[in-house]
């Protein structure tokens, strides 16, 4: 479904990306784990087309991606969760989720995606005429997930959701992220939670440095002696 290609990605001066090579399969799970600063955010704002890489290529459905601008991307059903969530705070829930809906090609389902939305998560429906800033930690992750599906993407990218939760509260998000992959949504996560995200990955990719130095299933990374070490302090 998406392929990247030998991707050197730059921020001015700096070299952030070194060769990246993945791939994504359709209706998968895909972890992307690593220490702060690794490059993590910068491929997911690679694929978005918010940085374009200084070389290399990114392939979405064999077709050339890596020098259209963000909205065209987003077009093509490709949608990014930000970290740290970044909503509309003096918007309302219902407003916040109609900024996710504005591709003219997507407005005509607004109601039925509403409808959805509000059947998977309930708290939304409760809280929709309440401003985005009032909402709990977990309730705006929802809701930032919930704006993403409003553009009803194929493939979802997810940075650090669970940031600033309570271990109850992302251990819920981790499960709501299960459903949605279940239900055919294809996943690409980047996330510090090195053991629950690698549970429920088909796949995961270890970056180190701006490179990736190891790819597997998710459940035998869990048991890699350099993750369990480096990330799991067994």
């Amino acid at each position: 479904m998406l392929n990247l290609k030998f991707i050197d990605a730059y921020y001015g001066e700096t070299k952030v990306l070194w060769n990246i090579s993945l791939n994504v399969i359709q209706g998968e799970l895909l972890a992307i784990v690593g220490p702060n600063g690794a490059g993590k955010t910068t491929i997911m704002r690679t694929i978005m087309g918010l940085l374009t890489p200084k070389n290399g290529t990114i392939f979405y459905k064999d077709e050339k991606i890596n020098h259209l601008p963000c909205y065209k991307i987003v077009k093509k059903g490709i949608t990014l969760v930000p970290e740290g969530r970044r909503l509309f705070p003096k918007l309302t829930v219902l407003e916040n989720l109609e900024m996710g809906n504005y591709l003219k090609n997507i407005r005509t389902f607004r109601q039925d995606l509403l409808k959805e939305i509000f059947e998977f998560f309930p708290i939304l429906f409760e809280r929709k005429n309440q401003e985005a800033r009032t909402l709990s930690g977990g309730e705006s992750q929802m809701l930032a997930i919930a704006r993403a599906l409003m553009s009803k993407p194929k493939l979802l990218l997810l940075d650090e959701p669970s940031l600033g939760l309570a271990p109850n509260l992302a251990a819920s998000l981790f499960q709501t992220i299960k459903k949605l992959n279940k239900r055919g949504l294809t996943i690409i996560i980047v996330e510090q939670h090195v053991s629950q995200v690698l549970e429920m990955a088909n796949r995961a990719y270890l970056l180190e440095n701006g490179s990736i130095i190891l790819e597997d299933t998710g459940s035998k990374m869990l048991n890699n002696p350099h993750i369990k070490k480096a990330y799991l302090g067994l």
